[in-house]
């Protein structure tokens, strides 16, 4: 059963993904999202760049696939709701998405995501600072400023698991539904 976390985090993720604020989700709004991502980290190498786009696309066509029930090409928040109810259709989905977020975090290629990318993405996917600070310290930071490329890929699969709770992407939340 779906934890009241896991059906906040679902509300929030549904709202940045309606990037043009028309209250449902459509492929524009995937294609903005991930346009404005991949621009917060210009030195990203252009694989990278294309990897995560290809993601954000991906991640469309499954949200279209699975959860467009009355078949007029868009995603609903009642329909988005499904994700929460049965995350398993979702998992090769969230899984690249995951790689390919925390990757692009990374333009170096050392393994480690430092505090200013991560924020830098956060904040043009529309996550708010005090909460994106949060979460980055929750993924307890080596030498302050830099956490596991590995860290938070498993931080954005969690994210999206409806019995989980008291995870880090909870702070993501905070102050911002209910």
């Amino acid at each position: 059963m779906p934890t009241t976390e896991a059906n906040d985090r679902v509300q929030l993720v549904f709202s940045l993904f309606d990037a043009d604020g028309n209250g449902v989700l459509e492929a524009d709004d995937f294609e903005l999202m991930g346009t404005r991502v991949i621009a917060a980290v210009p030195e990203a190498g252009d694989g990278a760049k294309s990897r995560l786009l290809d993601a954000f696309r991906h991640y469309w066509q499954t949200l279209v696939r699975e959860l467009d029930t009355d078949g007029d090409g868009r995603v609903s928040p009642e329909e988005f709701t499904a994700i929460v109810l049965d995350p398993e259709r979702f998992d090769a989905t969230v899984d690249e998405f995951a790689d390919a977020l925390a990757t692009i975090g990374d333009p170096d290629g050392d393994g480690f995501v430092e505090r200013p990318h991560f924020t830098a993405l956060m904040t043009a996917i529309g996550f708010q600072r005090p909460n994106t600070d949060a979460l980055f310290d929750a993924f307890q930071p080596v030498d302050g400023e830099r956490v596991p490329v590995t860290t938070w890929a498993d931080g954005i699969r969690d994210y999206y698991r409806p019995e989980k709770a008291g995870i880090p992407g909870d702070h993501l939340t905070a102050g911002t539904v209910r």
